[in-house]
């Protein structure tokens, strides 16, 4: 499969997932906040690896997984039924702490202490 079809297959699953985890019903699933932070599919689309991020942190990404691994088949079936594939791949879970990362980073630069004469100087030199 070319490049660019493999790409906008990717961002199809990626929406229908987004889609369908906001329609499942599983308080692990529901409640937590989730992100789908990447999907990798394989060239032969019988696997894509799923990874699931969420606002709470690590522990919940991991239940949010669980309960994803557990309903595998359902969310299957409907990408099954909600994409137009010849073979609807077999969806991997994983669960990472990428929003949190950020998070994290975020709050560390918004920490930093810069002194007011720099920061007019760096958007002189941005005018110029």
């Amino acid at each position: 499969m070319s490049t660019h079809r493999m790409g906008r297959t990717t961002e199809d699953i990626k929406r229908e997932l987004t889609a369908i985890l906001r329609e499942m019903k599983d308080p692990r699933v529901k409640d937590s906040m989730l992100s789908i932070v990447r999907v990798d599919v394989t060239n032969d689309l019988s696997y894509c690896s799923i990874y699931i991020s969420s606002m709470y942190g690590m522990e919940t990404s991991k239940n949010a997984v669980k309960a994803l691994k557990n309903a595998s088949g359902f969310v299957r079936k409907e990408l099954g039924n909600r994409l137009n594939l010849r073979h609807t791949p077999a969806p991997l879970f994983y669960a990472t702490d990428s929003i949190e990362y950020s998070a994290n980073i975020n709050q560390i630069l918004n920490n930093l202490d810069i002194p007011p004469e720099e920061e007019n100087e760096d958007e002189n030199n941005d005018e110029t």
